[in-house]
């Protein structure tokens, strides 16, 4: 990945997308579905006397999606990828038995 002004720039890890970054994606994929809409409007408008049942589907395409644009232009930032957990926990131990004593009046 290159800045504007030609040097590299390596991204971190685990790091969120910047601000600007987000910013120019969801507006570029709002300009896309919005571009889509308008086609299908203009198609719905073509196909009224020509092919009715794809112009309703047309119109019902260019109606639902400036809501799904909306919609996903505002979903906000995406969330921050999770990184593996620091937090070892401690061995468990296992408990280690006593030896069996025996007396030495016992042993022959």
């Amino acid at each position: 990945m290159t800045k504007r002004g030609g040097t590299e720039v390596f991204r971190i890890t685990g790091a969120r997308q910047g601000l600007a970054d987000d910013v120019r994606g969801r507006q570029r994929r709002y300009v896309i579905s919005m571009t889509v809409r308008t086609l299908s409007v203009i198609a719905a408008a073509v196909l009224w006397n020509v092919e009715r049942h794809v112009a309703f589907v047309a119109l019902g395409l260019g109606i639902l999606l400036p809501y799904v644009a909306v919609v996903i232009a505002n979903a906000g930032r995406e969330t921050a990828p999770s990184l593996p957990s620091t937090f070892v926990p401690t061995p468990v131990r296992p408990a280690i038995d006593a030896p069996n004593l025996k007396k030495s009046s016992d042993q022959s």
